[in-house]
């Protein structure tokens, strides 16, 4: 009797703890969960709301009503259908698509014009021009770059000049303004050697490279972070596909 006292008691204590844990994390914001429930996102989209933590990602950016935000390659639009939703009619999402995925876009649907990519959004313009050549229209408050910044080192883009490109971002973002790089974790030390066949880089890499800009690294999230992959396989690998291990970095640009 006195034993199963005990265990009901250890019981009670951890269910308390694990409850005073939650309470701890704040509920998004209304505008964040009207943005993911918001019945125009496409239903793949929503599918992937699971894995890839929308409301967590959007707090960790700052993005919210008012931001000026840009979106570089933003693919098929995840992210970016959610910030224009976030951001309202009073804020505006730059989509920054590379004419170096042209001829990817032109073979997967031929005949797409990129630059219509986002015409139902009267809040979204995309910017079209060489990656090594970003710029935007006006002062942002957030870059975001999702699972692409392994991209620019690889043949298809060029590749970029990671030292003129990070430059560019720190020009067209605010003092205070942030840079989001979110991507796939290679072996620690492995450098840029997987970016072309796993489509993963070493994280430190990103780090020493966009520090050079003259950001300054504010923040690191590892609601991404997968413990059991192996960062071996190719990101496809349907092994890892979707369950990557992923690291996400804030850097600000310093505000004097």
């Amino acid at each position: 009797m006195k034993r199963n006292w005990i265990l009901a008691a250890a019981l009670t204590a951890a269910l308390g703890a694990t409850g005073a844990v939650a309470a701890h994390k704040p509920a998004a914001p209304a505008y964040v969960t009207a943005a993911i429930a918001d019945a125009g996102r496409p239903d793949a989209e929503k599918q992937l709301d699971a894995e890839r933590l929308p409301a967590d990602m959007i707090a960790f950016a700052g993005i919210r009503p008012g931001s000026r935000v840009m979106d570089i390659m933003p693919g098929a639009g995840y992210f970016t259908h959610l910030f224009a939703k976030v951001v309202g009619d009073k804020g505006y999402v730059y989509a920054y698509t590379p004419t170096e995925l042209d001829p990817i876009i032109q073979k997967r649907f031929p005949g797409s014009d990129p630059t219509r990519q986002f015409a139902a959004y009267s809040n979204v313009s995309v910017l079209h021009a060489p990656i090594d050549k970003l710029t935007a229209p006006e002062s942002l408050d957030v870059v975001w770059t999702a699972q692409n910044y392994h991209d620019l080192h690889d043949p298809f883009m060029g590749p970029a000049d990671l030292g003129l490109v990070n430059k560019a971002v720190y020009d067209v973002l605010k003092p205070g303004g942030l840079y989001i790089v979110l991507d796939h974790a290679a072996a620690d030390g492995s450098g840029l050697s997987a970016t072309n066949t796993l489509h993963r880089i070493d994280e430190a890499v990103v780090k020493s490279e966009v520090e050079a800009a003259g950001f300054k690294l504010v923040g690191e999230s590892r609601v991404l972070r997968n413990p059991k992959d192996p960062r071996d396989k190719l990101v496809f690998d349907p092994s890892i596909r979707h369950h990557t291990d992923q690291f996400i970095l804030k850097f600000m640009k310093p505000r004097h």
